[in-house]
């Protein structure tokens, strides 16, 4: 799951991009509010956390103009401002949540997976692919009935694959949407992935689900073969 982080306190933007990617999210962070509104804009997000006070272009603005260009994106609002008027006026503009800082952690985690469930009503809420299935919600993930235990990191790669059924998935996209944009290692870190995948929902099952398509990427096949 994709989360923009729209906060020019730079070391609780830090902060939470690193608690979310521990938690399997994938971050992107700005710290302003202009950059922020554009790839809100014109980048695929799941969820915004959104402060009020940036430099730029205000929170207050960044939400108008969101929902003015009909982008639905679910916002969860975090300011230091915790007056009822503050908390009103981000919800009159469209946002979708409010935290007061300094907030709990395992509060802000909830409420992004709460938003989650409410802000993609179209999407299955359980993942398969034949027998395979994955519960993005209760983090759970199964095969023919048996239990698999996945990473974070192998949990998220694979949620992006069963959402990109039947598609060659690029080793850049991959990159893109399940490492943050921190990451400057090699690009075989994919590969890595794809087998660690592979020997947890392919090998003890005798199938192939995900398939390498040479110079192009890969393609997890919406059967489940």
């Amino acid at each position: 799951m994709r989360v923009l982080v729209i906060e020019d306190g730079r070391g609780l933007a830090a902060a939470i991009a690193h608690g979310l990617a521990e938690e399997g999210f994938v971050t992107r962070v700005v710290h302003d509010g202009v950059d922020g509104l554009w790839r809100a804009v014109h980048e695929p997000y799941d969820v915004i956390l959104l402060d009020l006070m940036l430099p730029g272009i205000s929170g207050y603005e960044v939400l108008k103009r969101l929902r003015a260009a009909s982008v639905w994106t679910p916002v969860l609002v975090l300011s230091a401002k915790d007056g009822e008027y503050d908390e009103a006026d981000a919800l009159d503009l469209g946002a979708d949540d409010y935290l007061s800082k300094p907030f709990s952690y395992v509060v802000l985690v909830a409420r992004l997976r709460a938003l989650l469930r409410r802000g993609a009503p179209a999407r299955p809420a359980v993942l398969a692919a034949g027998d395979l299935a994955l519960d993005p919600a209760r983090r759970h993930c199964r095969r023919a009935g048996r239990e698999i235990t996945l990473t974070a990191r192998e949990f998220t790669l694979l949620e992006f694959l069963l959402r990109h059924p039947d598609e060659v998935i690029s080793k850049t996209d991959i990159l893109d949407h399940v490492w943050d944009d921190n990451f400057d290692g090699d690009t075989n870190i994919v590969e890595v992935y794809i087998g660690y995948l592979r020997r947890k929902i392919d090998t003890p099952f005798g199938r192939r689900t995900i398939e390498t398509v040479r110079g192009a990427g890969y393609r997890l096949h919406a059967t489940g073969i």
